[in-house]
C-alpha cells in the first residue's frame, strides 16, 4: 500500500523532477507534468484535491486502455480525462515497487531524451 509520501519520495528521486506548489502533490520534469494529485470535481461542489489518488501521464490512448482493462483494481478514469493520455491510480491499492515503476515510466515519457538516456545507462538511480 502506497501513499502521497511515497509518490513524493519516488518522484523527487528522478533527475530534474521538481514539485510545484499545490494543495496536494504535483511533479514536473522539463516543465511537463508526470504525476499529480487528483483534483476531484463533483457538480455543484468545490473541487477537492485527493492525495490518495494519483494522476499519471501514460503517453497514449493505447497504454491508457491497456492499464484500465488489465488492472481495473488499480486504475480508473473520469469524464474530464476522456481522450487524454492520463490514468487515475488508487494509491491504497498499489505497492511501492509497482508505484516506482509507474512514476518512473511517466517521468521517462516527459523527460528530455538525454536525461532518460542517463537514467537507462545507470549513471542516475531513482530512489
Amino acid at each position: 500500500m502506497a501513499d502521497a509520501d511515497d509518490v513524493r519520495r519516488l518522484a523527487l528521486a528522478l533527475p530534474q523532477a521538481v514539485e510545484i506548489d499545490s494543495e496536494g502533490f504535483d511533479f514536473r520534469v522539463d516543465g511537463k507534468g508526470f504525476v499529480w494529485s487528483y483534483p476531484e470535481r463533483r457538480p455543484g461542489e468545490p473541487r477537492v484535491i485527493r492525495t490518495d489518488i494519483a494522476v499519471l501521464f501514460v503517453g497514449d490512448e493505447a497504454e491508457k486502455q491497456a492499464l484500465l482493462l488489465g488492472e481495473p483494481d488499480l486504475f480508473f478514469t473520469a469524464p474530464g480525462y476522456d481522450g487524454l493520455p492520463l490514468v487515475l491510480l488508487c494509491l491504497e491499492e498499489v505497492g511501492v515497487d509497482r508505484l516506482r515503476e509507474l512514476v518512473t515510466d511517466a517521468w521517462r515519457m516527459r523527460a528530455p531524451h538525454a536525461l532518460v538516456g542517463d537514467l537507462d545507462e545507470g549513471s542516475l538511480r531513482p530512489g
